[in-house]
């Protein structure tokens, strides 16, 4: 297996252009589970966790290359509380935010976080850089709309305001791939956003309980009651060996109704 070890975008641009199939790999944490299992045998492989380009981090953007440690002490509550339940310590020392957007598993520990304050995705090639709304990059259930020589150079955050609040549920208490997870964000006014994990086929957005909750700028104890039951009409979960669907949809509202408790004065 042919391996590069790029120090620059230029070099892994140059790598992928020779070849177009060759696997990109930052942390590994997911990718190294797949070739342990058989899963994939990847002919070339493109190291870029060495790439200067790929680690920034400030309020407006997150580069692909930044692990969830950093996350973990990063400008955002609801994003650090997500990469704390990014698996092990050794795994958030090493795994990357340009795994979980490549992977585009519906469990994604940051994924919901990146859809309830609407980010773009930027990724680069040789015939430059274009940037994605989060739900047109993802396209499906580990699927996502990455050409051919492109790499996930990271993810541009716009200004939050107010407060904001991130939970997951697991079959542990940590260390565990969500059952379901959420992220909240509200602020002064009571514009409210919510947007939910592996309780779909990707990351979604509760859209009527977010304009019914927005439209509350004091909820009553009526009104938090009616904005868990709209998320837990518009989530779609599937029975797996972690959940029934049933569950899911059990708990996506449960979390919903305590992020939503959390963010309010």
């Amino acid at each position: 297996m042919e391996t590069v070890l790029a120090t620059s975008l230029d070099e892994a641009l140059d790598a992928l252009t020779a070849d177009p199939g060759a696997t990109v790999l930052a942390g590994g944490t997911d990718l190294m589970v797949s070739v342990a299992y058989g899963d994939l045998r990847p002919s070339s492989v493109v190291s870029v966790r060495r790439i200067p380009d790929l680690h920034r981090l400030d309020d407006s953007f997150v580069g692909a290359a930044v692990t969830w440690a950093e996350l973990e002490r990063g400008p955002w509550p609801a994003f650090a509380e997500a990469a704390r339940t990014a698996g092990s310590p050794q795994i958030r020392a090493v795994g990357t935010l340009g795994g979980n957007l490549g992977t585009a598993s519906p469990a994604g520990d940051g994924l919901p976080f990146l859809a309830a304050i609407d980010a773009e995705v930027v990724l680069v090639s040789r015939a430059g850089t274009r940037s994605l709304p989060w739900h047109e990059f993802i396209t499906g259930p580990k699927s996502t709309a990455l050409g051919a020589g492109e790499i996930i150079l990271g993810a541009s955050i716009p200004p939050i305001s107010g407060k904001q609040a991130f939970a997951k549920v697991g079959a542990r208490s940590a260390m565990a791939i969500s059952i379901a997870s959420a992220c909240l964000l509200r602020d002064d006014a009571g514009s409210t956003r919510i947007a939910l994990g592996s309780v779909g086929p990707k990351p979604m957005r509760a859209r009527r309980a977010e304009e019914m909750i927005s439209a509350e700028h004091s909820p009553s104890s009526a009104a938090i009651d009616e904005f868990a039951r709209l998320v837990t009409e518009e989530v779609t979960p599937i029975d797996d060996h972690r959940s029934t669907a049933a569950y899911r949809r059990h708990a996506a509202g449960v979390i919903s109704r305590r992020l939503l408790e959390r963010c309010l004065p």
